[in-house]
């Protein structure tokens, strides 16, 4: 029988049970669980690892719990620039965006430059001509709006400091002080009971989304996406769109999806160096992300996580935060979805 298996991840950080309101952690759960289906769906009827990371990446880019697409954070001059990237484990193929605006769905320009492109990554400007081009869908500013976001940026507007995404006690008050739209019911829910005043607290979240899986066929792929830093500046572009750092995919080796302080993990190229361990050293899949996670990020203060899988279906999703929103679903029964350590 063959195995296929998918896994999500929506950030890593600091993320606590008594940081969460119940509402809140079953929005977050329900959005992971939406993602993982959306990319299952096309392994269980025989379709490609790299379509089933995209449904997946673009069912948490749609849901403005996460930031990527949709709920992505706003930059120092109060626009909000994407990243994403992508890349096909049997061929190598990949492609990437970067500082790109009001794209609905980064992955999927990511992929058009993939598959419809001499280049692996467009940026600014050009992506944006590149996806009008290629009928890509478009939003206006609006589309991307969250009262969460907004306030998270206002509090730091005026400063050149930035925020790692966002504490999740800061996202549990500001939503419900304020109109937070979004077509999930269970997201308009976590809203509510909340006090309506907040203040920044110690703590952060590193906002990425990703995917990773492995079909039928016994190939893999991985995606990234995401909205990056909070009054970020100066064009800044993390680790997500950056192949071999925050994501790559071989057939030989692992597929690999980051989350956590983008500059040390493109200094330590931490998803290649995954790979590169399972290939030359022959360490397995789990031994060479804890490896990487527990050991080589830590040395460069790096702090966040990853998600893996390989063609066999052996499957990982490790961090060093004090959690991650993450989850599986796989061909022979496993079905997770878990946020804290």
């Amino acid at each position: 029988m063959p195995v296929y298996k998918i896994l999500v991840h929506g950030g890593a950080g600091t993320i606590r049970k008594e940081d969460m309101s119940a509402e809140l952690e079953a929005a977050y759960k329900q959005g992971l669980e939406a993602a993982l289906n959306a990319g299952y769906r096309l392994l269980e009827k025989g379709g490609t690892a790299l379509d089933a990371i995209k449904a997946a990446v673009v069912s948490l880019e749609d849901n403005i719990l996460f930031n990527a697409g949709r709920g992505s954070v706003f930059c120092k001059d109060g626009s909000q620039e994407m990243d994403a990237s992508v890349m096909e484990g049997k061929t190598l193929m990949a492609g990437a965006v970067s500082a790109v605006r009001n794209i609905k769905n980064p992955v999927e320009l990511a992929y058009a430059i993939m598959t419809q492109s001499p280049h692996v990554m467009l940026n600014g400007q050009g992506a944006f001509e590149f996806a009008k081009l290629h009928g890509l869908a478009i939003e206006p500013d609006e589309y991307f709006f969250s009262a969460f976001r907004y306030e998270q940026w206002k509090q730091m507007q005026g400063s050149d400091d930035f925020a790692l995404d966002h504490n999740v006690k800061l996202q549990a008050e500001t939503q419900a002080g304020n109109s937070f739209s979004n077509d999930n019911p269970s997201v308009a829910k976590a809203a509510e009971g909340k006090p309506s005043s907040a203040k920044v607290r110690e703590g952060r979240k590193f906002g990425t989304v990703g995917a990773v899986a492995v079909d039928m066929q016994g190939n893999i792929a991985a995606a990234t996406s995401t909205g990056g830093m909070t009054n970020k500046r100066w064009g800044r572009v993390g680790d997500s769109p950056i192949i071999g750092a925050g994501t790559y995919a071989n057939n030989k080796t692992c597929a690999i999806s980051c989350t956590g302080h983008g500059e040390p993990f493109i200094r330590a190229v931490t998803a290649y160096d995954v790979s590169c361990l399972m290939e030359y050293k022959g360490l397995s899949l789990e031994e060479a992300i804890h490896g990487v996670v527990h050991d080589k990020l830590l040395k460069l203060d790096g702090e966040g996580g990853m998600i893996g899988v390989d063609a066999k279906g052996n499957a990982a999703m490790v961090f060093n935060s004090e959690g991650m929103y993450r989850g599986l679903k796989g061909s022979n029964g496993e079905n997770q979805v878990l946020i804290y350590k």
